[in-house]
C-alpha cells in the first residue's frame, strides 16, 4: 500500500533505521488483579426517517480491565519506523510505513495469513453470486471500537458494523476525500463514477446521488454486500484493503483533519495509539477490548516505534541492545553474515515487492524510448544485488515478481539484457553493447551531446549507495553525467506527482512496489494503466506508444486481463502488458525483486508477513530474557 505506497518508504527492506532512545525504565513491581469498572459505551444506531441518519446513544456498559503482566511489567518492543507516517487515515494512506501502524490500528472485513492467503476478519465468512458480481461478507458482532486519553485511559465503544464499512468505501471513492488509493475501489459499481466526477460543479442532490451509487450496502447491521462490475477471483482481498476498514464517521465528523491524533483517533484493532511525537516517535498499546487476544500467539503489550531515517543509527542501536528487530545497512552485511552472533541473528526471506527506477516520459531527453532502453539495459543488476545490496535480492526484468499470479518474472522473453547469464539473460556486457546502440539510435553516440539527467530519491542512506552506484554504472558504459538529488518523502511524494510541473520533476525516479494482492491487477493495471488513476511515472499513451499482440495497447492489454476468467488468457495478456511496459516502452527500469533483511534478538519472536503489513499481535517477548540481556 503506491508505487507511493512504497516510497513504500520503505522502498528498501534494508533502508529502516532508528533513533537513539533511552530503554525505557522498568515500571515497580504491582499485584496482579482483575479490576471491573464502568465505562460509557457509544452505540451506533441508523434510523429511517426522511432521509437515512446516524444517531449516537450513550449507554453504561460493566467490562474487565485486562490484568497487567505478572509482577505488573508491560512487555516492551521497540521498533524503527523509518520515517514519519504521512497519515493515520485508512482512506487516504498509500504506503507502506503509515500501513505498518494502521494494520495494527484498524481492522478489515478480510486479512492475510503469514503465506499471504485471504482469511476472515471481521467477516465471518463471505459468498459470490453466481455471476460473480455481488459479494455478500458476514460479519462477527463482537468487534468494538475503541477511544484513548492519557487522562481516560482505554474506553470501549459501540459495535463495528456494516454501515461503517459502507461509509469508509463511499468516503474513499468521493473525491473531495482526496484518497491517493481510490482506484483500487473502481472494481465496486459506481466507484470511478464517483471518485472521478467534478462536485464542485455538481448539485448537492446530484453529489448524493453519485455517493448513493457506489455499489457498497448494509444489509443489515452484521452483513455488507458490494456490486462489481466484472467478476474477480481476488476481490474479498481488495474487500479487506485499508481503504475499506470501517472508519469512524462521527469522530471523523467533529475533528476533520485532525481525527487521527492521539487522543482523538478512534480505532477498532489490537492494538490503539497511545502517542504521537510527530517526526520523533509513536506507541501503540494493546486494546484490551479486541476480541482476538484468547487467540492471538502475542504478547507485546507496547510497541515504541522510532521515525530515524539512517539506517547505521538504527543498526547500532540493535547492537547496543536499545532496539528489538531492525534493518541491516549495506555496508554492515558482510558483517552480519560473518559475525557468530549477528549471523545466527539474521533473516532473508522473499518479499513481494520490486524497486524500480521510473523514468518522466513527457521530459528530454527520457521522453526518447531509445534513451530510456540504454539508461534501463546499462544497469548492472547482478553486480548492484552481489557487490551492494548483498541481500539475496534477485534482478528484475518484469514489474512484478514470481509470487503474484500472471507475473513474467526471469522470463527472457521480455527484456532479456535486464537478466544475468544464469537466468538467461544476454549478461551484462551484452547488455552495454546493446544499450551504446541505442544511445547512438537516439543522437547520443558515445554519450556526445547528451544532456546532464537528475536520479531522485527520497532520503535513505541506502536509496543514495544504491543512485550513487548507478550513476557510476551509466558514467561507465555510456559516458553520461549524471546528478543525484535526494528528498524527504513528503516533499519527494509532491515532487514525482504526475501534476507536479514538467520543470521541477526529475529525469529518473526512484519508487518501490509492493503487493496488496497477490494478482498482477494490483500491479500492471492498477499502478500503470493511465486510466486506473495511480499513474506514477507520467506515462502517456499517444499514437506512437508500443503496441502488443493484435495491435492492443498498455491499457487494453490491462483492461482485457481485469475481465478475463481465464487463469491462461489472463497470463498472457499480463505478458504482453509486461513487455510494453518494461521492454517495447521502457517506461520503468526494473531494478530487483525484494528480500527482507532484518535482524532480530534471540528473546524475540516475530514473524514476517508479506501481505497486509506486519501483525503485532503475533509477537512473543521473553522480558525477563531481555532484561538479562540489556540490563536494563
Amino acid at each position: 500500500m503506491v508505487s507511493k505506497k512504497m516510497g513504500v518508504i520503505f522502498g528498501l527492506l534494508i533502508i529502516a533505521s532508528m533513533v537513539l532512545a533511552a530503554c525505557p525504565a522498568p515500571t515497580p513491581e504491582v499485584q496482579t488483579v482483575v479490576q471491573t469498572v464502568v465505562v460509557k459505551e457509544t452505540v451506533v444506531q441508523t434510523v429511517k426517517e426522511t432521509v437515512e441518519t446516524v444517531k449516537e446513544v450513550v449507554q453504561e456498559k460493566v467490562v474487565e480491565v485486562t490484568p497487567t503482566p505478572e509482577g505488573g511489567q508491560k512487555v516492551v518492543a521497540q521498533y524503527n519506523l523509518a520515517a514519519e507516517p504521512p497519515t493515520l487515515d485508512p482512506s487516504l494512506a498509500s504506503d507502506t510505513t503509515s500501513n505498518f501502524v494502521i494494520e495494527n490500528l484498524f481492522l478489515g472485513l478480510t486479512g492475510f495469513d503469514e503465506e499471504g492467503n485471504v482469511e476472515p476478519e471481521l467477516a465471518t465468512d463471505w459468498s459470490a453470486s453466481d455471476d460473480g458480481l455481488v459479494y455478500t461478507f458476514n460479519m462477527r458482532d463482537d468487534a468494538t471500537w475503541v477511544s484513548y486519553t492519557p487522562s481516560g485511559g482505554a474506553v470501549e465503544l459501540g459495535p463495528v458494523t456494516a454501515d461503517q464499512v459502507v461509509y469508509s468505501v463511499r468516503r474513499t471513492c468521493n473525491p473531495e476525500t482526496g484518497s491517493d488509493y481510490a482506484y483500487v475501489d473502481y472494481i465496486i459499481k459506481g466507484c470511478q463514477d464517483l471518485n472521478t466526477a467534478d462536485t464542485t460543479a455538481l448539485s448537492p442532490e446530484e453529489v448524493q446521488a453519485l455517493v448513493d451509487g457506489v455499489g457498497v450496502t448494509a444489509v443489515d447491521s452484521y452483513t455488507v454486500q458490494f456490486e462489481i462490475n466484472n467478476p474477480a477471483p481476488y476481490f474479498p482481498a481488495i474487500a479487506g484493503m485499508w481503504v475499506n476498514r470501517p472508519q469512524p464517521q462521527a469522530t471523523i465528523e467533529e475533528k476533520g483533519i485532525a481525527w487521527t491524533e492521539a487522543g482523538n483517533i478512534v480505532t477498532n484493532g489490537p492494538y490503539y495509539l497511545a502517542s504521537w511525537f510527530h517526526n520523533d516517535s509513536l506507541a501503540l498499546e494493546k486494546n484490551p477490548f479486541w476480541y482476538g487476544w484468547a487467540d492471538a500467539p502475542g504478547n507485546i503489550d507496547r510497541l515504541e516505534a522510532f521515525m530515524i531515517t539512517e539506517t547505521s543509527t538504527e543498526f547500532a542501536m540493535y547492537e547496543s541492545g536499545e532496539l528489538d528487530t531492525a534493518a541491516v545497512p549495506l555496508p554492515d552485511m558482510d558483517r552480519a553474515k560473518s559475525d557468530p552472533v549477528l549471523s545466527q541473528e539474521l533473516v532473508i526471506v522473499p518479499r513481494a515487492c520490486e524497486y524500480y527506477f521510473g523514468f518522466v516520459t513527457t521530459k528530454p531527453p527520457v521522453d526518447n524510448v531509445l534513451v530510456r532502453k540504454a539508461l534501463s539495459a546499462a544497469i548492472d543488476r547482478g553486480s548492484l544485488v552481489e557487490n551492494v545490496l548483498k541481500g539475496g535480492q534477485i534482478p528484475a526484468n518484469t514489474f512484478a515478481p514470481s509470487m503474484i499470479f500472471g507475473n513474467a518474472a526471469e522470463d527472457p522473453d521480455i527484456a532479456p539484457w535486464a537478466l544475468t547469464e544464469e537466468q538467461g539473460g544476454t549478461g551484462y556486457a551484452a547488455a552495454v553493447e546493446q544499450a551504446k546502440a541505442w544511445l547512438a539510435e537516439a543522437g547520443y553516440p558515445d554519450g556526445e551531446g547528451f544532456p546532464a539527467i537528475t536520479i531522485m530519491h527520497n532520503t535513505s542512506e541506502a536509496h543514495a549507495q544504491i543512485a550513487q552506484a548507478i550513476q557510476a554504472m551509466w558514467k561507465e558504459a555510456l559516458n553520461i553525467d549524471v546528478n543525484v538529488e535526494n528528498q524527504e518523502w513528503r516533499v519527494y511524494l509532491t515532487t514525482i506527482d504526475k501534476d507536479t510541473p514538467i520543470e521541477q520533476a526529475p529525469h529518473v525516479y526512484r519508487l518501490g512496489w509492493c503487493a496488496d494482492y497477490p494478482d498482477e491487477n494490483n500491479w500492471v493495471h492498477e499502478v500503470f494503466n493511465t486510466n486506473a488513476g495511480n499513474d506514477d511515472p507520467r506515462w502517456e499513451e499517444t499514437a506512437n506508444a508500443p503496441l502488443g499482440p493484435d495491435g492492443k495497447s498498455f491499457n487494453q492489454l490491462t483492461e482485457e486481463a481485469q475481465a478475463e476468467q481465464d487463469p491462461a488468457a489472463r497470463a498472457a495478456l499480463y505478458k504482453a502488458a509486461e513487455k510494453i511496459l518494461n521492454e517495447d516502452g521502457a517506461a520503468i527500469a526494473p531494478i530487483y525483486y525484494y528480500t527482507r533483511v532484518q535482524v532480530t534478538k534471540p528473546y524475540l519472536q516475530r514473524t514476517y508477513y508479506d501481505l497486509g503489513g506486519e501483525r503485532i499481535e503475533t509477537w512473543v517477548l521473553d522480558e525477563a530474557a531481555k532484561m538479562e540481556a540489556t540490563g536494563m
